[in-house]
């Protein structure tokens, strides 16, 4: 493929990952190559990332995603909304191979795009929804939901809201802190924590957001 030098590439994302909380086998590192190999391919067509370079797409979309991959070490069912190329979500997938990570994008060319992923990579813990999230219906509620850059924080929330778990969280991925969103929130929820987040080889602001429902204020019993 050209352009496309996957032993360049696969050194790359080894050092990479050497600065990150992670360990990951042989296998994860050609698999997240495989991917990149597909998104590089469909991009020329289908136009799914403005970044072109496969190099720079190791830092700016593999490593950034993985930046995040440890807060999501206890989750069990995740959805990324506005899932776009998949990530973070196809990585998750890759990373934590029993977990479920479900991803929803509005546009169908990138979903063609994350089911064509899906296939070619075995990643049979995932699920393709194509639409808007907020008319999103399924059997087991979410216990992380997660976007990448995907909206303001507040329609973020009010439009996955109800896809949400009880005492699941949003991990909302981030650049500058976006200490006017939080302002912004809708009653009811809490920002839990921000955390700095550090892309190896990317010298750029990358945050983390954990937000929560508040629990409702239970009426206080009678003495």
């Amino acid at each position: 493929m050209s352009g496309f030098n996957s032993d360049e590439l696969t050194s790359l994302l080894k050092e990479g990952v050497k600065s990150l909380p992670l360990s990951l086998s042989t296998e994860q590192i050609n698999k997240m190559i495989s991917y990149l190999a597909l998104l590089f391919k469909w991009n020329s067509v289908y136009n799914l990332t403005s970044v072109r370079d496969p190099r720079e797409m190791i830092k700016q979309h593999l490593l950034d995603s993985l930046s995040a991959a440890h807060a999501f070490k206890d989750a069990q069912n995740i959805l990324d909304v506005g899932s776009g190329g998949g990530l973070p979500g196809v990585i998750l997938a890759i990373v934590y191979p029993e977990k479920y990570v479900s991803l929803i994008d509005t546009v169908h060319k990138k979903t063609a795009f994350l089911t064509q992923a899906k296939a070619e990579l075995g990643l049979i813990n995932v699920t393709v929804h194509t639409g808007r999230v907020e008319q999103l219906s399924v059997a087991q509620s979410f216990d992380v939901i997660t976007s990448r850059a995907f909206s303001e924080l507040c329609n973020f929330v009010n439009w996955s809201g109800h896809l949400l778990a009880d005492n699941g969280v949003f991990l909302a991925m981030k650049g500058v802190a976006p200490n006017e969103e939080i302002e912004r929130l809708p009653e009811g929820w809490s920002v839990i924590s921000v955390d700095i987040l550090s892309v190896p080889g990317l010298d750029v602001e990358r945050h983390l957001i954990t937000i929560k429902k508040i629990p409702a204020q239970s009426e206080a019993e009678p003495g």
